[in-house]
């Protein structure tokens, strides 16, 4: 078998040693005579794969009991229409960043419901930044503050969370979600899609603070409303029995890298890895504003288009795949999630100086 090193943005890699245990209980889960794929979310043994999969999240994320946790479907798309809908009082409004392409599609997505104001945008700027928050713009009345913690397509990524005081801080962390330390406390909804840190695609994790419950309109369906899914226990309907189980696994090898915290140093030195190439070339360009650089999406061009496919290609047949920037902006961009291992970094940080030296 021959694995590659596989920089997708997402779906993107997952723990090596979680897939085989995957391979293993294929089969027969736990000797139950069946896979996980197979097995009613009503059973004991369904119920005990969920349990555990919540309590290694609560327990990686330092999540309180004041906090309820669902495991849905319908992607983090799918809560740029919940959030308003759970949240968005009839005659409120919320603030808006627009940060980058999917913060912007939320705000969007949420203006059908309600008075959605746009405080700070880097858009002009082609999101090359985090816009600056100036703190007198924000409605202390607004029903929420919403934010998109790492900007995937761009790699772009907040210093620090803006202080709201007390309207609710709304997060997207589709990206950056267990690969660094935040104080869930800080937070009145974090949200995920889970096929980037957390397992694959088809989960998405809403965590939400219990007190904002039972706030959602009547118009809100009931598949995308906190407050049923929670008394539910994330079961109204099928919930994606196999996503969470694998992102149960991916947890635990998690757990076992020393949790978020460890993990935190680990992706730091990946990412300075790859900076430190960029920063010492004249031949590769860095687009973001150092200040706000993701540490999970690197991302950077040649001196041309030509040279950006070249670079692709050649890094394929080196087995550094995924690696095409995202269509809207062009480029490179190296997706650099928990699962990446630094071998791979490091292979990619090598494959740049010499394919620098051999195209100037």
């Amino acid at each position: 078998m021959n694995r590659v090193y596989n920089f997708a943005a997402g779906p993107s890699a997952m723990p090596e040693a979680a897939l085989r245990q995957a391979a293993q209980e294929m089969l027969d889960f736990n000797g139950s005579g069946m896979s996980v794929m197979e097995m009613s979310h009503r059973s004991k043994a369904y119920q005990d794969i969920f349990d555990e999969t919540e309590a290694l999240l609560r327990e990686l994320m330092h999540i309180p009991d004041t906090y309820s946790v669902l495991f849905l479907q319908g992607g983090a798309t799918g809560q740029f229409a919940a959030i308003p809908m759970n949240l968005l009082r009839e005659g409120g409004s919320a603030d808006y960043v627009d940060s980058g392409n999917f913060a912007h599609g939320a705000m969007v997505e949420a203006k059908k419901y309600g008075d959605i104001r746009c405080v700070a945008s880097s858009k002009d700027e082609n999101y090359i930044r985090i816009p600056a928050l100036d703190k007198a713009a924000f409605n202390p009345e607004a029903d929420y503050f919403y934010i998109t913690t790492n900007n995937t397509i761009f790699g772009t990524r907040y210093p620090e969370l803006p202080e709201t005081g007390d309207v609710p801080l709304v997060a997207d962390m589709s990206s950056n979600i267990l690969s660094e330390v935040f104080d869930i406390n800080r937070f009145g909804v974090a949200y995920a899609g889970a096929q980037k840190n957390v397992g694959p695609a088809g989960l998405t994790l809403v965590i939400v603070r219990r007190d904002l419950l039972g706030r959602a309109r009547s118009i809100c369906p009931k598949v995308m409303n906190w407050t049923v899914m929670t008394e539910k226990g994330s079961m109204l309907n099928t919930p994606p029995t196999y996503a969470i189980y694998m992102a149960g696994l991916c947890m635990k090898w998690l757990k076992a890298q020393g949790g978020v915290e460890g993990i935190e140093q680990v992706n730091l030195e990946k990412s300075k890895l790859l900076y430190d190439v960029l920063d010492a070339s004249d031949f590769y360009r860095a687009p973001v504003v150092p200040a706000y650089r993701s540490r999970m999406n690197v991302t950077f061009t040649t001196p041309s288009p030509e040279l950006d496919a070249a670079f692709v290609k050649a890094a394929a047949g080196e087995g550094l795949v995924s690696l095409k920037g995202h269509r809207l902006v062009g480029g490179i961009r190296a997706s650099i999630y928990n699962a990446m291992p630094i071998e791979g970094v490091r292979k990619l940080a090598e494959f740049m100086k010499k394919f620098e030296m051999e195209n100037r």
